[in-house]
């Protein structure tokens, strides 16, 4: 006997006392694109060691290749590709624990390098969920990631003025009403496309126009450096980051904003942080080398 369980959902929902999560599937058809329209973006995933960039190994990498058109609408899933990696080092229990991933499944596996740099060669852009880890984890790997133009489907949409209380990937799901399954790289890739094919009700486009606008605009960076750690929670509350300087960019607070706003920062922080005139250093930032060990 056949069960009509999405009738019952829609019952169950049509009462306005339930929300209903769905199963996120592996569409592979979104929207229809013109012809003549037609670009190319990668999603990529990668679970690792762990969260450090230069110490941690990559685990498992998975890449979607999409088309999609210069107004964001996502249209068909061209290529997929998954691969899993033996690290040179233990996997963590807690990492199992978090992907399923164990010693037996990576032993004797290798990430074939000309593999991605051929599946990301016709890509016009990259996005990952967390654009900071994923290129740093991934260009010193595979060169063909370097001269691409990245964005990050977690920082570079606002999510928050569009109505969703976080951007953490399992968050936005449920506020498109799917969860996932268990976290996997190639399983968050579908996440986040699924995402960007979502036409946010606050300005009925989809998601992926923001981020095509994001990649070409330039980021300012603004650094705070030499402040006193008194100021450190004023800082903190309008948005600085801090670096400890490991990497060879300053020990300095510093914030991204659009390039237009950097005039009204460095007068806050004249005024409100150091109390009197002093240089302040802006770094412009392109898509090409934002989120990269180069910015």
């Amino acid at each position: 006997m056949s069960v009509d369980f999405e009738g019952m959902a829609k019952i169950l929902e049509g009462t306005g006392d339930y929300r209903i999560l769905r199963r996120l599937q592996h569409r592979d058809r979104f929207a229809e694109l013109e012809p003549n329209d037609t670009h190319i973006g990668v999603v990529v995933d990668v679970e690792t060691t762990g969260l450090d960039v230069t110490a941690d190994e990559i685990v498992e990498i998975g890449l979607i290749k999409f088309s999609y058109a210069s107004s964001g609408s996502v249209g068909q899933v061209i290529e997929t590709f998954s691969s899993l990696n033996e690290p040179t080092k233990a996997i963590p229990p807690e990492i199992t624990l978090l992907t399923g991933i164990q010693e037996e499944d990576v032993e004797g596996h290798r990430i074939d390098d000309a593999a991605i740099a051929a599946f990301v060669s016709d890509a016009e852009i990259v996005v990952a969920h967390n654009a900071r880890f994923d290129r740093r984890m991934c260009e010193p790997h595979w060169q063909s990631f370097t001269n691409k133009p990245w964005t990050c489907s977690a920082t570079d949409i606002k999510w928050r003025d569009h109505g969703f209380e976080s951007s953490r990937l399992d968050h936005l799901l449920r506020g498109i009403g799917l969860f996932r399954g268990r976290h996997r790289a190639i399983e968050d890739c579908f996440a986040v496309l699924e995402l960007l094919a979502y036409r946010l009700k606050s300005t009925d486009r989809p998601a992926m126009a923001l981020l095509i606008e994001q990649s070409r605009r330039n980021v300012a960076r603004v650094w705070a450096e030499g402040t006193n750690y008194s100021s450190k929670d004023e800082l903190k509350a309008r948005g600085y980051r801090w670096n400890n300087g490991s990497d060879g960019r300053p020990k300095s607070w510093y914030r991204d904003l659009e390039e237009k706003g950097t005039e009204d920062e460095i007068e806050f922080l004249k005024t409100n942080i150091y109390r009197r005139d002093v240089d302040i250093k802006v770094q412009l930032i392109d898509a090409l080398s934002r989120f990269s060990i180069r910015d």
